[in-house]
Parts: structure tokens; C-alpha cells; sequence
């Protein structure tokens, strides 16, 4: 640990070119952008007094909430499992991001860190015959309800709490060799979706979605290999199929969004949560949409002691052609969030998500944060004006960032500021 402590203060200091470059909050501790072979902040996160569930053997036995997770090292070879903690009763709340409005950013960390994790390795392409394992890992995904497992490790779990900008966080874990689950009800959209082998993955998450399924319900059937045609079905890695599903909901709702009617004002959201503050304007255009994020020295995943760290992706009214590689998932939740908005009020507009992370975020709770906080905006009243510059007092007031670094950083607000439009010529 000590040579890790060096490394972090090396890779922190005032003269590092890996800070300055703005790396760390590009990479987030997965792309190994610096060449450390292990990520310093997530030496960090690991170091700062994070209690772990107490496991006193090899055999665990608790209630699932339910939860799985999928790795994504050495994919297509990955490592699947249940998530539990060390006790009965009504977890649900362990793995619903749904449920957690006004929890605050420690008590959602030290909840999630009482689930271990129970690894077993399959081929991710290749799972059909893989066993007994497998058939319960993919049950328990599809569970509506807490489901109580018994899981026997070939030793006690330890190791690190895993921590991930994408993913929520959860304990520590363990190779798994027996796993014993009771009989759960099936959530029934996702039911139908596991025994129609014709039906695309897409069509499923679409389908479940529309008819009522939770975005974290649908992420887990989804990671589990439960959706899709025939063969074609595989186990995605966890990370990978919150942004998949995220990805598939907005493109799906944007079919219909980009060709309603415009807004007739300009209107903004704001709100704050978990020391993140939200400015989120839309302009009566047709759709665009925006993601602004600044990072501010100390958070998370800018360890700059002075630094600020911008960084932004956008569409235009034709959608991306390529991964949002700055915000990365976030980008996809929060553009779920706002298609959701505009298709429950039928109409379109150009919309602009502005984000400070101040720092009192320090932990990475997942892009779930991002989704269920843009919704939260969406549900608040607007603040309304005739104009864009009617809009901007109040952002000012409540952001610490001012006009002129929004406008700077955003495509969309520059391309609306120089492009004419028709009704200037009337």
C-alpha cells in the first residue's frame, strides 16, 4: 500500500501532466490512459475508511434483492454471479436506483457495500450448457421480488469494494462454486421476453419498457443473455448493458420526439443532489441534445487540487454516429431522461444538460445518478422566458459557472447563437 500511496501523491502532484491533461476524468479509472497498471484514485476510494460486510465463512446465505452482476475482463471469458447480502428480508431497496431519491452519497455506499459478490466463470457467446449456475443467474435477474440464496464459495469472499463511474458499487467477492436460490415470480414483461427466442434484444427492452419495467429491471435481464434470437443470445458485461439499454430506450422514444411539435418557450430545470447541480435549458428548436459536464478540483475523478475540468458531447437532429467518448454512459442516461420528458409532454425541443460535480462527490456511484437526477429536474416546475438571455440570470445565480463558460463549452448554444433561422426574417 505504500508504494500505491506514492504512486497516487506521483500521479497528483502540482506538476502532472496526467491531471493538467484532464485523463483522469476521461479514463475513470478503466482505460489505464496514465499506464499505471492500477488506477491511483481507485487506490484512493479503496483507502478511505470504507467498511466492508462482515463474512465469517465460505458459506453465505442471504436474500438478493435481486441482483446480478457480469464482468467484463477477459470478455467473451467473464465472471457472472448473484449479488446478496449476509442476511433475510426485504432487500429491494439494495438495488433499486429508482428508490433512492434524498439518500445521501454515503448512505447509498454503505448500503450497496453490504451485497458480495459471488464470481463463476462462463464464455460469455457460449454459455447454453453451461450449467446449473448459469440457469440461476439468469432466474434471478428475471425475479420480481427478493429471492433468498444460499452461496457456497471455495473460500470466504475479501478483496476490494469495487467501485466504478458506471456501475453501482458494491462488496467484496469470491469464486463461487455452489449456488441454491428458492423459487421466485418472474417479472412478467421480462418473462415473455425470455421464452420469445424471436424477438430482438431491442424489440425486449423496448417492449418491457413500454409496458411499465424499471430501467434497472431491464438491465439486468439484459446482461444475463434472457433477450434476443435464439443463439444469438449472450451475457454482456454489466457496464456494457446499462448504457445498452439507456441507448436503446432514447433512440426509441427520439423516433418520435424529433418530429413533434416544438415548445413554445424557453424553459429551465435545476436541482441538486448528492453535491451535483443541475441546470438543464431547453430551447423551443427541434430536437439537439446536450451534455455539459464541469469537474471541479478534489471530486471523484478530478484530483487537481486547483484545476476545473470541462468536458461535453452533443448530437444534432440526425442523433451520434459514434460513442459519447467524453461523458461516456452518462451521456445516454441523462439523454433518456430528457427524451423521456418530452414524449410525456408531446412535444420537442433542443435540449442542453449542464452538470457541476462539486466536491462533495468524491465516491463514483454509477450513471444511475445521472438518470434518476435529470428526472428529478424534469419533475420540478420551470422557470420560463421569451428568450434564451431571459434564461440566464438564473443560471447565473444558481450555478457557480457563469454564462460565458457554458456558452463556450456547448455546441448547441453556439450553434443556436450564429445560426439564422427562419422566423429572423420576419
Amino acid at each position: 500500500m505504500a508504494d500505491q500511496g506514492r504512486l497516487f501523491e506521483e500521479m497528483t502532484g502540482s506538476g502532472d501532466v496526467v491531471v493538467k491533461n484532464g485523463l483522469c476524468n476521461l479514463c475513470k479509472g478503466t482505460r489505464k490512459l496514465c499506464g499505471r497498471e492500477r488506477c491511483p484514485l481507485m487506490v484512493r476510494f479503496y483507502n478511505n475508511n470504507l467498511r466492508m460486510p462482515e463474512v465469517k465463512s465460505n458459506d453465505v446465505a442471504g436474500s438478493s434483492p435481486p441482483a446480478v452482476f457480469v464482468g467484463r475482463y477477459g470478455y467473451p471469458k467473464v465472471d457472472i454471479g448473484p449479488l446478496l447480502p449476509t442476511f433475510l428480508g426485504d432487500t429491494t431497496h439494495l438495488d433499486t436506483p429508482e428508490m433512492w431519491s434524498g439518500k445521501s452519497m454515503y448512505d447509498i455506499a454503505s448500503m450497496r457495500f453490504q451485497l458480495i459478490r459471488g464470481k463463476y466463470r462462463i464464455d460469455a457467446k457460449d454459455f447454453q450448457k453451461s450449467g446449473r449456475i448459469v440457469d440461476s443467474v439468469q432466474e434471478l435477474a428475471l425475479t420480481e421480488k427478493p429471492v433468498d440464496l444460499e452461496t457456497v464459495f471455495e473460500k470466504k469472499p475479501s478483496g476490494r469494494i469495487v467501485m466504478d463511474d458506471d456501475i453501482i458499487p458494491f462488496g467484496p467477492s469470491g469464486k463461487m462454486s455452489q449456488m441454491r436460490m428458492e423459487n421466485g415470480r418472474f417479472e412478467h414483461n421480462l418473462e415473455k421476453s425470455f421464452y420469445d427466442t424471436d424477438m430482438r434484444s431491442a424489440d425486449a427492452v423496448v417492449s418491457a419498457y413500454s409496458n411499465g419495467t424499471l430501467v434497472s429491471e431491464i438491465e439486468k435481464a439484459f446482461s444475463v443473455g434472457t433477450m434476443g434470437v435464439g443463439k444469438r443470445r449472450c451475457f454482456v458485461p454489466t457496464r456494457w448493458s446499462i448504457t445498452a439499454v439507456d441507448d436503446i430506450i432514447s433512440k426509441d422514444l427520439m423516433k418520435e420526439v424529433r418530429f413533434l411539435e416544438t415548445i413554445d418557450e424557453f424553459r429551465l430545470f435545476q436541482w441538486k443532489g448528492l453535491d451535483n447541480w443541475w441546470s438543464i435549458v431547453m430551447i423551443p428548436q427541434t430536437w439537439k441534445f446536450e451534455m455539459i459536464e464541469a469537474w471541479y478540483p478534489k471530486t471523484s475523478w478530478n484530483p487537481s487540487p486547483n484545476e476545473m475540468i470541462l468536458s461535453h458531447d452533443h448530437e444534432f437532429f440526425e442523433g451520434r454516429t459514434s460513442y459519447a467518448d467524453n461523458i461516456t454512459g452518462g451521456y445516454y442516461a441523462a439523454r433518456l431522461a430528457a427524451a423521456e420528458y418530452l414524449e410525456s409532454i408531446g412535444r420537442s425541443a433542443t435540449v442542453l444538460v449542464c452538470r457541476e460535480i462539486h466536491p462533495g462527490y468524491d465516491i463514483p456511484l454509477g450513471v444511475w445518478n445521472i438518470r434518476e437526477n435529470v428526472r428529478a429536474a424534469l419533475r420540478t416546475k420551470p422557470y420560463t422566458a421569451e428568450s434564451l438571455e431571459g434564461l440566464w440570470p438564473q443560471i447565473n445565480s444558481f450555478m457557480d459557472l457563469k454564462k460565458d463558460r457554458w456558452v463556450k463549452n456547448s455546441e448547441v448554444l453556439k450553434d443556436y447563437l450564429t445560426q439564422r433561422r427562419i422566423e429572423d426574417f420576419y
